[in-house]
């Protein structure tokens, strides 16, 4: 029964009718067989009126087309309790598979985070949300039962890292309360495994999340915590992606010199060569290119025609698989075209950029798109 539906469609921006479409589509994809347009059509209806159950094979489709896990289709799915332990000896069963978790397992979980990663990257984060949510439960049961600080800390590392991970692709498929949720769990899970960095970087995530919801400044005050969470362990790549999401988030909050201030701290830590990827924070990836396009999103946000230079200088060296960059670029070069008024080049970036974030099905991207075209 499902009033989650309803939102995880809406969402989207899709009608009944296009959600239908979708589903006949994947069928046809998939090899498939789904009820009539007719039948499809009251299903969707008695589904969202809670006039019917979603079955399992309709609810494996809805979530692979709208990025929903099962719980936010079903909004409060009859679900059987997890399984407990039951006496002392099915306790120290899990304790004991726990505490046999070796150096091997733990790269296997953060091998399965950089697949996912990976993935997510080149097709977006829609498709991927029942194997997410089933790595973080797999990281969060062996967590639950890891007594000792030898086993622990690896395990909570990679889960702090999954889910931070997990929390994007939430806020990518506009599920901000699961984004949330994920974020606190990274947070507990750094902090578990006394990382700093970890911590650092999952909080200045969260502030996008307070950013999209309308509160830029506190999202400004989330992210200069995170500043001083670091202290002085920081690698000076985190450092500058710290300061980077600090100058996005002022622009949003309308305060254009701290915006820039923060900026030229970006451009001053940033550590030269081509080198992007930070090897003590996988999921950082920040290069002085990388760091052209974020300057050239910062500048377009404060309205500076500066933004498309640095823009279009990022556009040429963009990584071909980062689709969702592209998109944001495209988007990002929309809003500084018009700023000069210059609407024949805002029009022909809209469109690039409306067509790369349906590739990857972003309804966060998506949305700002339609922001961008209401005022065209």
């Amino acid at each position: 029964m499902s009033t989650g539906l309803r939102t995880a469609r809406m969402a989207r921006g899709w009608s009944q009718e296009r959600l239908i479409r979708e589903i006949e589509q994947y069928a046809r994809r998939h090899v498939t067989d789904v009820a009539s347009t007719a039948s499809l059509r009251v299903y969707v209806s008695e589904w969202e009126n809670s006039k019917r159950v979603i079955s399992d094979r309709y609810a494996a489709i809805l979530r692979q087309l709208l990025g929903a896990t099962d719980a936010e289709l079903r909004k409060n799915p009859s679900q059987a309790a997890p399984e407990t332990a039951d006496g002392y000896d099915a306790l120290l069963s899990r304790i004991d598979a726990a505490s046999s978790v070796s150096a091997s397992m733990v790269k296997i979980f953060n091998d399965q985070t950089e697949l996912l990663r990976t993935m997510d990257r080149q097709m977006g984060s829609a498709g991927l949300v029942g194997q997410m949510t089933g790595h973080l439960a797999a990281l969060e049961e062996t967590l639950s039962f890891a007594v000792l600080p030898t086993t622990r800390r690896p395990v909570a590392l990679a889960l702090a890292g999954a889910s931070t991970l997990a929390a994007w692709q939430a806020i990518d498929s506009g599920a901000v309360d699961r984004a949330w949720r994920h974020y606190e769990l990274a947070k507990r899970a750094a902090r578990d495994a006394e990382a700093p960095m970890h911590l650092g970087h999952a909080m200045a995530e969260q502030a996008y999340v307070l950013c999209a919801a309308g509160r830029p400044a506190l999202g400004v005050e989330l992210v200069r915590d995170a500043h001083r969470t670091l202290a002085q362990v920081g690698s000076p790549r985190l450092r500058a992606w710290l300061y980077a999401a600090e100058a996005e988030l002022c622009a949003h909050a309308d305060m254009s010199d701290a915006s820039r201030k923060a900026l030229e701290a970006a451009e001053a830590a940033i550590p030269a060569g081509p080198d992007d990827r930070d090897p003590d924070m996988l999921s950082i990836f920040l290069n002085s290119a990388h760091l052209a396009r974020w300057r050239g999103n910062v500048l377009a946000l404060l309205g500076d025609e500066e933004a498309v230079t640095s823009l279009y200088g990022a556009l040429k060296v963009v990584d071909p698989t980062f689709i969702r960059a592209q998109a944001g670029l495209h988007s990002d070069l929309v809003q500084a075209h018009l700023a000069r008024a210059e609407y024949d080049e805002a029009n022909s970036n809209l469109r690039q950029a409306r067509l790369l974030a349906n590739r990857t099905g972003s309804v966060r991207q998506r949305r700002r798109i339609d922001l961008l075209s209401a005022r065209l």
